[in-house]
């Protein structure tokens, strides 16, 4: 993703919230009320960013950038507190999977890098009525269950985001009609996507073609399926309070307890699914099938004591160890990150590396990072033999997956290995001392000399 040209900012204290901006007429109604509301007085809000996604699937897609630069502009000059920025999405090659899926999950992400960099809690999207309304359908056609057709909430936690961000929907009371009286009424303009006429898409066929049906046959469809919504939503909240009172002795943190998981099954099958899918809602996963729920089961049942497992779900990777069920990121890496020497006190009895060692070492550039090659040896205790890696994650019980740790040398010997320790020999407890500790990438800084 690229990034972007700002407006000039007002540097006030204060809340700030931000308001996604398409250019379409949703949004552009959305930006409109924001900033005529009476509510920077009573929330302490004094800044509104408007964020624009920039998705590059449609030639018009640069002139829809300037527009909303260009709007947010014209409401900065009527003194609103008004800030744009943007992001541009690479999204690889078309042709290959889900166009409207992942540009969806590429445009959450780059609203939540946007909230993050510019410390945005509250961001505002311009769903409405109607798109409620074709969610509710889209998700039935699906075959989904309570939880997909509760379709979009007012309101709800950015999961996409590793920071606290809430996400909220203010239109959704409101039709489209009722959006396009206002914008006409305060002689709004805005941009229509040509792309919306394309009913190779599904919500858009819903959009041009089955809505409008129904709607001659029930004035009120598209209303009542916003509304059903709503109740299902309701009905949603109640069977979490029930799964987690299901799941008192199975939810672990973030892991499944398996035994308890399988008598709750053997008792009472709807109850097990229902803790299931909460649990994977918790880690923020999509719902499975029925189909792959059941199939889910059936190895369950089949495995032994001691057994693994692993399933593919939404990106991620469901595994099975020590009669624990756990979700792991495929896309994450054990060596993606830095070793950094955190300095101890000098008075600190704590063991750690010679800083003078160190320092050497980083002048020589004799410090260095390597992932296991399998017969690496380490000391992690006085009185005791070196130990294979192996054997030293068995008796720590770290899992499998978190096996492929990085180590880091020193002058050719192996000092440290992550999620284990330092080894012995190479530490003292007089003078300067430094503490070898491993950063993840998110959370990496420059090394302490």
């Amino acid at each position: 993703m690229a990034s972007s040209r700002k407006l000039p900012q007002n540097h006030k204290s204060g809340k700030r919230i931000a308001v996604a901006l398409s250019g379409g007429l949703d949004s552009v109604v959305l930006l409109d009320t924001v900033c005529k509301a009476q509510v920077f007085q009573s929330q302490k809000i004094e800044h509104i960013w408007v964020f624009h996604i920039h998705h590059g699937l449609q030639k018009p897609a640069d002139q829809w950038l300037e527009f909303c630069e260009k709007l947010s502009a014209q409401y900065q000059k009527k003194k609103y507190p008004v800030t744009f920025d943007f992001r541009l999405l690479h999204l690889g090659d078309l042709q290959n999977g889900n166009i409207e899926a992942r540009a969806r999950a590429a445009r959450y992400e780059a609203l939540a890098d946007l909230c993050a960099e510019h410390h945005i809690e509250d961001l505002l999207l311009a769903h409405h009525q109607n798109d409620q309304a074709e969610t509710v359908l889209l998700q039935l056609l699906r075959g989904a269950g309570v939880a997909g057709l509760s379709a979009m909430p007012s309101e709800r936690l950015m999961a996409e985001s590793q920071s606290p961000i809430t996400i909220w929907r203010p239109l959704l009371g409101e039709s489209r009609e009722s959006l396009e009286v206002y914008a006409r009424t305060h002689r709004l303009k805005w941009i229509d996507d040509p792309s919306n006429l394309h009913t190779r898409y599904r919500r858009n066929a819903l959009r041009q073609e089955i809505i409008p049906r129904l709607a001659k046959i029930q004035p009120e469809a598209v209303s009542n399926l916003a509304r059903s919504a709503q109740l299902l939503s309701d009905a949603q909240v109640l069977l979490d309070r029930l799964a987690q009172t299901d799941g008192k002795i199975i939810l672990n943190q973030d892991h499944l307890k398996l035994k308890p998981l399988l008598q709750l099954e053997k008792q009472d099958l709807a109850a097990a699914n229902n803790v299931v899918r909460y649990w994977l809602k918790q880690q923020h996963l999509a719902m499975p099938s029925q189909e792959r729920l059941q199939a889910w089961w059936n190895d369950l049942k089949k495995v032994g004591a001691h057994a693994q497992l692993k399933w593919l779900h939404d990106d991620h990777e469901i595994v099975l160890w020590r009669n624990q069920l756990s979700v792991l990121q495929i896309s994450s890496h054990p060596s993606w990150g830095q070793w950094l020497f955190t300095p101890l006190p000098v008075r600190s009895k704590a063991l750690g590396l010679s800083l003078e060692y160190v320092n050497q070492a980083i002048a020589s550039e004799g410090i260095e990072e390597r992932p296991r090659s399998g017969a690496e040896r380490l000391q992690l205790k006085a009185n005791t033999p070196r130990k294979t890696l192996k054997n030293l994650f068995q008796e720590n019980d770290v899992p499998p997956w978190q096996r492929q740790a990085p180590l880091l040398f020193i002058n050719g010997e192996l000092i440290a290995v992550a999620g284990l320790g330092t080894s012995f020999p190479h530490l003292s407890t007089s003078g300067k001392r430094v503490l070898p500790e491993w950063q993840p990438a998110n959370t990496a800084q420059n090394r302490v000399k």
